[in-house]
């Protein structure tokens, strides 16, 4: 039977707020094997039955089932809209699937009315409180449909008539504000009812005015936190209203008074306001003459209500004429954009796992799992009472509290209570990254079941899987995605608990292709490459950090001073994830959107290179290898080699993604030039004997991955790398450059069984060195906590740390083997080439792509170097299935495996496989 399972909108399920025309993919399920799309018929409507289609395609012969425009649909702004599609192969039509819903945001910039509005005094600048804004509106009948846009200079939460609009956290978020500014829409109509209505806005500081950066500046980008509104209301009769943020809305401080991202939120709930964003407060201003009346003339009986009332009445005007008039502000509007997916949200809810008491006696609530995000509890106490939390990561080798790798953020949370029974809170502005919270004040009886761990990232549907007969490599793959979980909260962070939490390019560049496998960070990652071009300098230079927040700052940075742009591995972010992103979902969107900034990337290069050897001021190189010298950040590999090694990588991909593209002359000109610098690479790091110039382990590592390597001495330099890693018994002393690539360096050139022995390591440095200390996310550092318990200094020793979790990728491109084919991109055509090692009696996973769930899982068999492979292939795919070198077929389940240069391959189309074969001797995949 042929159906369609799923459709997507921009890769997102029902996504609300998109900015632009959409398009639309959508996935295939069949019984039968090797299904093929011939036609699909599209179709768009106002309901969910498109029971009055607004746009239909027809039959349209393709085999195309993702990055499908519906050309000629003209949405409108601020409207929902459904879309279906049925498909037929040949053999079968499908039903039509059930329709997806997506609702389009402001779609011209013309179209906004609505002002930045602040109720922020000038004086409030250092203020990290928050303000409420409010205003009241009469709606003249029944609402058809409602729209919201907003957005803040600083966070927001938006209310109507006292409930909060959305599950969104956090927003907008953290972007590069003046160039690029995200606003979130919202569906309302349900919300909103004939006659008295009120809207509501608690903004606080965030990213925008708060504290950040090394320097702990404050107002980065402003000095008044501020809101925007858009709210567009159409009725049953036809007729349509706008309101607007504008200076007829009110403000008022909040109970919020203090909150950093750094530094944690202090809230007291004496100073909460009683129905703020409710209709009833404005509405008590106008009866409260009334209600007075009304107690002179009602019997003595009577008296005793209205005097009741009236005091409910009075306490809400009080409250009402006590706000004072908003004030607008100026601000780009060209700067907004749209926002329809990856917003963070609440995602997870772990309890309390123990209550803890440490050796100097504090009270310490583990939650069992390193996280990022917030605590919401239950609380009783008198008026005045605090809840005090402190929140750490890890506890030190006695078993106490250990902050000291926090640096100067505080990470700490205060509620003050109001005394009114039972009083629920979370954090408003804040996130923390944690698994421990000190207990330093607590009224009454500390229950755990009151208490609950909020995890906060940007919501990206999970779409990989690992597991394999090795516990501990689980636990990697574990802790390989929580750490992604703990640093994609809207950017992609270093670390998400000390005073840092910046959008490091380094560490997003060499996660992305893991990142891709686990999650789909497509939207995610789009988003954040905006910020990249909207933040490169001039001349193409691309900063340390995106959103850029130090350049300019940096005089006092002892590391920054020397420059804060423009690092090789950092800033080829520009261009390595724009490709990976192409790999990974077949979208040449991305590559279009981000041409001219990776374009003036190699430009930047280019221009700085002396002789096609590229180096420029600060660079990082080898970031924490263990060959550097002591007390050193910096690795032994020279900056010459790695930073020529990313130009020749970044202008290769670029050459490439211009033949992509079909701009032929630029595709020739950066095609020349890799070429030059490739040779340049060769002459200057390689001997006339073929040995590199430079003996660590990093520089034989990027060579064979970026295939520098002159080709007759490609088998000698994978020979050399081994030889360096058997001179350190066996253990990597890489860095943030040569970790990633590591176990492909070795697989690729005929070293499987070198790669798994360097990935099942379990002692000191190693990734499962870690997880055998207990760890439940990826450290900054091999040794972030020593076998005897102390630490690495408290200066740098993050315990969510994603980098080194780049492993992840060989997991799945190498382990299972599910690779993508840069001739045919997205896993419309895959490559399926498991490398099984001996390490494992078993693996098994699955990624799910733009087209469909791919599913790989081997066995060993009964005999030596049996093996059974099952796999899966999505509806319209197709793949080359290679099996190991040398590999004797026993079983080949129909399909007609040739030999190709001693690896056995097959063609396959879609369904599912299982292959049974005899390994032979390793070779390179």
């Amino acid at each position: 039977m042929l159906k369609v399972s799923e459709i997507t909108v921009q890769y997102l399920d029902h996504p609300v707020g998109l900015g632009e025309r959409p398009w639309f993919g959508w996935k295939l399920e069949s019984d039968r094997r090797n299904v093929i799309q011939e036609a699909y018929c599209l179709e768009i409507g106002a309901d969910a039955a498109c029971s009055q289609p607004v746009w239909q395609s027809g039959w349209v012969e393709s085999q195309e089932s993702v990055h499908v425009e519906a050309e000629g649909f003209a949405p409108e702004s601020c409207t929902k809209y459904y879309v279906r599609v049925k498909v037929r192969d040949g053999q079968e039509e499908s039903g039509f699937c059930e329709a997806a819903p997506f609702v389009m945001a402001i779609l011209n910039q013309e179209e906004w009315q609505a002002r930045f509005i602040t109720a922020e005094r000038p004086e409030d600048k250092d203020s990290s409180g928050s303000t409420c804004l409010r205003k009241e509106i009469r709606l003249s009948g029944e609402v058809e449909s409602a729209f919201v846009c907003a957005t803040a200079l600083g966070l927001y939460h938006f209310y109507i008539n006292g409930e909060k609009i959305g599950t969104d956290e956090m927003t907008p978020g953290w972007t590069s504000y003046k160039n690029h500014l995200c606003y979130q829409t919202y569906e309302v109509t349900e919300y909103l009812k004939q006659g008295d209505n009120a809207l509501g806005a608690m903004v606080g500081a965030g990213w925008y005015k708060g504290k950040m950066g090394f320097l702990h500046l404050r107002n980065n980008y402003g000095e008044r936190a501020a809101f925007l509104m858009q709210l567009l209301i159409r009725y049953r009769d036809g007729r349509e209203e706008i309101v607007v943020t504008d200076d007829s809305w009110t403000g008022h401080d909040g109970p919020v008074t203090f909150s950093e991202i750094y530094d944690g939120e202090t809230y007291d709930a004496r100073l909460e306001i009683d129905g703020w964003n409710l209709a009833e407060m404005g509405q008590a201003v106008e009866s409260l003459a009334g209600q007075q009346e009304q107690v002179v003339e009602s019997s003595a009986g009577q008296q005793v209500q209205a005097v009741e009332s009236l005091a409910g009445q009075q306490e809400r005007a009080v409250n009402a004429s006590d706000w004072r008039p908003a004030e607008m502000l100026d601000f780009p509007m060209s700067a907004l954009c749209a926002q329809a997916g990856s917003k963070v949200s609440v995602v997870e809810t772990p309890p309390v796992k123990e209550i803890l008491t440490t050796p100097q006696g504090d009270r310490v609530l583990d939650f069992g799992q390193n996280l990022t995000g917030r605590v919401q509890f239950k609380v009783r106490g008198n008026a005045g009472d605090q809840v005090r939390l402190h929140f750490f990561e890890t506890l030190d080798a006695a078993g106490n509290v250990y902050t000291a790798n926090l640096r100067t953020a505080k990470e700490e949370v205060t509620y003050i209570c109001k005394g009114q029974g039972e009083e629920l809170y979370h954090p408003y502005f804040s996130f923390q990254g944690f698994r421990y919270a000190h207990v330093i004040s607590w009224p009454g009886e500390l229950c755990p079941e009151d208490i609950e761990a909020q995890v906060l990232h940007s919501a990206m549907k999970e779409t990989g899987d690992f597991q394999c007969s090795h516990p501990l490599v689980n636990q990697l793959h574990h802790n390989i995605r929580w750490s992604m979980k703990g640093n994609f909260l809207d950017v992609p962070t270093d670390c998400p608990q000390r005073d840092e939490r910046m959008g490091w390019t380094g560490d997003a560049q060499i996660f992305c292709r893991t990142a891709c496998y686990l999650m789909n960070t497509y939207t995610f990652f789009a988003k954040w490459l905006r910020d990249v071009a909207a933040d490169q300098t001039p001349e193409g230079g691309v900063p340390h950090v995106v959103p850029d927040i130090i350049s300019g700052k940096e005089e006092d940075d002892w590391l920054l001073s020397q420059g804060t742009h423009s690092a090789a591995a950092w800033a080829d972010v520009a261009v390595i994830n724009p490709w990976n992103l192409y790999l990974m979902y077949g979208d040449k969107t991305i590559l279009e959107e981000q041409y001219d900034s990776m374009k003036r990337w190699i430009g930047f290069m280019r221009d700085h290179a002396v002789d096609y050897i590229w180096n420029y001021k600060l660079q990082f190189g080898d970031w924490v290898a263990l060959d550097a010298e002591e007390g050193s950040y910096f690795g032994a590999t020279p900056n010459d080699l790695t930073c020529t090694a990313y130009f020749a990588h970044s202008t290769d991909l670029f050459a490439r993604i211009a033949g992509i593209l079909g701009r032929g002359e630029d595709a020739r000109e950066y095609g020349e030039l890799y070429e030059k610098i490739k040779e340049k690479f060769r002459r200057t790091f390689f001997q006339e004997d073929g040995k590199m110039t430079a003996m660590t382990q990093t520089a034989h590592i990027v060579a064979l991955y970026f295939e520098l390597v002159p080709e007759e001495y490609r088998m000698q330099t994978a020979a050399q790398l081994v030889k360096l890693l058997e001179k350190e018994q066996g253990h990597l002393v890489t860095g943030f450059v040569g970790t990633p690539y590591f176990c492909h360096a070795l697989s690729r050139n005929g070293y499987v069984k070198e790669a798994y022995e360097l990935l099942l390591k379990e002692d000191f440095p190693s990734w499962l060195y870690q997880v055998k200390m207990g760890a439940t996310t990826i450290w900054e550092h091999w040794d972030g906590l020593k076998p005897d318990g102390t630490m690495w200094s408290p200066d740098m020793n993050s315990f969510n740390h994603y980098a080194y979790g780049a492993v992840g990728e060989w997991l799945y491109r190498v382990v299972l083997g599910i690779e993508a084919d840069e001739r045919d991109p997205g896993y419309h055509h895959m490559i399926i080439s498991p490398q099984t090692g001996d390490a494992f009696a078993f693996a098994k996973g699955h990624y799910d792509s733009v087209y469909g769930t791919i599913k790989v899982h081997w066995e060993k068999g009964q005999q030596e170097g049996e093996r059974r492979l099952y796999i899966t292939i999505p509806a319209n795919t197709t793949a080359d299935i290679r099996l190991e070198s040398g590999a004797v077929i026993a079983d080949a389940d129909g399909l007609a495996f040739v030999d190709q240069a001693g690896v056995m391959t097959a063609v396959a189309g879609s369904g599912t496989y299982e292959i049974s074969y005899r390994k032979g001797g390793e070779q390179s995949c």
